[in-house]
């Protein structure tokens, strides 16, 4: 049986070799096959009228501006032919549900599904609980209980200050010449006693109250117990019900694959969803890729039509540890080593410490697979330092300049210059497009995307600030040369201050991560200025870039 999701390429592709493996999802160049297949979904999204959705493309469209990550699968059927497959994560429209793109593992939408009946049951214990306590009841036994708090802390503060003038009182009687102890023992005592029972009283009063009041709230929070218990028992049925089928068509939940913990989402981005289809239904995978359409997320950096890799957060698991097994498979180039066949130079060196330039695609420290970086290789010419060696660091695509120390003392002074941000940095880089202004500030603040390491997102509440001075050198090519000052040193900063709809909204050439892949990242630590930690005296280098 074909598939009616299974659709034939509009596009004369006879004469294009098919891959000879499938597309490694988390790194890759989309294969020409995939290009098309992205290119006919593209041209269906720019003339559809099956849905409205609004991506952020028509500034006249009511509702909220959601762009939409969307997956093309290019696969062959039992009959040898070759057709291609979409798929959008998350909802579309409000529904899990198009013509012309694969369906979720499972709806939660359906309203006679188990998961919209459990929402419902959750729902309804939600509102007996906002009835209970806006009930007069709740309220009265709430106030009571509080209003006996404050009384009985206020008359046994009166008390207390009572007892301390009447002491001093006495202390006062004590110094005169006529006085009877006995009588002043006496007051003393019974004060102390009024005290007592003023407590017992009030404790009795309290009780009181917290029993009128717990005999409502007992109700609440049972319910909340309840509740919370119903929930759990929906969300791992829901695990249990989000399966997905490998090559040879063996289910595996995410419950299973995230050992009964799978983050938010999981399942419900594009990748997952045609590949359990395609095997689903006896489709063999060729090539796959994955591309953004619409308006970017404030916090995030995505291009309209640009191609993007699969998460890693959700979908690496999922992926690589059930769907792809036994598929053969493009390289990981994760775990090809970046630096082999580079050299790192020295750019100046004494007892104390060494400046080098370090390549583009060369580690500043040693990775989970690969050791060799710039740390090994220091660590291998110096074998008798004894500092960290690392003061700084370099992205992995960024060249330059990074200055390490030979033992502790130069360390740690090296450190508190970069922490004091008295240290300059200058970087080159070439954006891929033009920049009008001459020369500005950008301040806002990063941290990474725990979804997708190691993105990072431009975040306001747990974000740490992030500055950068830049100035234009040229213009040409269509492409601008800069030279970038960051004030502070965040990850991927410059890289995030330039392609961001807040910074200069133009990517560095080659930043495979928030623009365009090249032959290399076009940035380059060009300059450094310290002071060198034993002499004293300012030190500045300068290496220019080789692009």
């Amino acid at each position: 049986m074909i598939s009616h999701k299974f659709q034939p390429f509009k596009t004369n592709i006879s004469s294009i070799p098919l891959p000879e493996k499938f597309t490694f999802p988390f790194y890759y160049e989309p294969h020409k096959l995939s290009v098309i297949a992205s290119t006919e979904l593209q041209n269906y999204l720019e003339n559809q009228s099956d849905f409205e959705h609004n991506f952020g493309s028509n500034p006249t469209q009511k509702g909220l501006v959601i762009g939409k990550m969307f997956g093309v699968l290019v696969c062959q059927n039992e009959f040898g032919e070759i057709g291609q497959l979409w798929a959008f994560s998350g909802k579309l429209a409000d529904s899990n549900h198009h013509e012309k793109f694969v369906p979720t593992v499972y709806d939660m939408l359906d309203a006679k599904g188990f998961y919209k009946k459990g929402e419902d049951v959750l729902n309804q214990i939600t509102s007996e609980i906002e009835s209970l306590k806006k009930s007069e009841e709740f309220k009265n036994a709430f106030q009571n209980l509080e209003n006996t708090k404050i009384e009985a802390f206020n008359d046994i503060q009166r008390q207390k200050e009572n007892i301390k003038v009447q002491k001093k009182l006495r202390d006062t009687i004590r110094k005169s010449e006529i006085f009877n102890e006995e009588e002043l023992k006496n007051a003393s005592q019974q004060e102390g006693i009024l005290l007592k029972k003023m407590t017992q009283f009030w404790n009795y009063k309290i009780k009181a109250a917290q029993k009128e009041f717990e005999l409502i709230n007992s109700k609440i929070e049972t319910l909340k117990s309840d509740r919370k218990q119903k929930s759990a028992d929906l969300q791992q049925k829901l695990f249990a019900e989000y399966a997905f089928l490998n090559q040879y068509r063996t289910l595996k939940s995410i419950g299973e694959i995230f050992e009964g913990n799978p983050p938010a989402g999981a399942g419900e981005c594009a990748a997952p969803k045609l590949l359990h289809y395609a095997f689903a239904n006896k489709l063999k995978p060729i090539a796959m890729a994955e591309f953004w359409w619409g308006k970017s997320p404030n916090s995030e950096i995505r291009k309209h039509k640009q191609f993007y890799p699969a998460c890693k957060s959700k979908c690496e698991p999922i992926l690589m540890q059930h769907m792809l097994d036994g598929l053969k498979m493009e390289v990981n180039p994760f775990e090809n080593n970046p630096a082999k066949g580079k050299n790192i130079s020295i750019v100046y060196d004494d007892d104390y410490l060494v400046l080098i330039n370090k390549p583009a695609e060369f580690l500043s420290v040693p990775g989970k697979q690969i050791k060799d970086s710039a740390y090994q290789r220091v660590k291998d010419m110096f074998p008798n330092a004894t500092g960290p060696l690392i003061v700084h660091r370099l992205d992995m695509s960024t060249s330059g300049i990074m200055i390490l120390a030979k033992d502790e003392e130069v360390y740690k002074e090296l450190q508190r210059q970069f922490i004091k941000r008295t240290i300059k940095k200058r970087y080159v880089a070439l954006l891929d497009g033009i920049i009008e202004e001459n020369e500005g500030f950008i301040d806002f603040p990063l941290r990474v995307d725990l979804d997708d390491r190691p993105r990072q997102l431009v975040c306001y509440e747990h974000g740490k600030t992030a500055q950068t001075r830049w100035q234009k050198i040229e213009v040409k090519d269509n492409k601008t040369k800069v030279f970038f000052y960051p004030i502070t040193g965040r990850t991927h900063q410059l890289r995030v201050h330039a392609s961001h709809e807040l910074g200069l909204k133009t990517p560095i050439v080659g930043d495979d991560l928030y623009g365009k892949k090249a032959n290399r990242l076009h940035l380059h630590a060009e300059q450094l200025t310290f002071v060198h930690p034993i002499s004293k005296k300012e030190m500045t280098f300068t290496v220019e870039a080789e692009f």
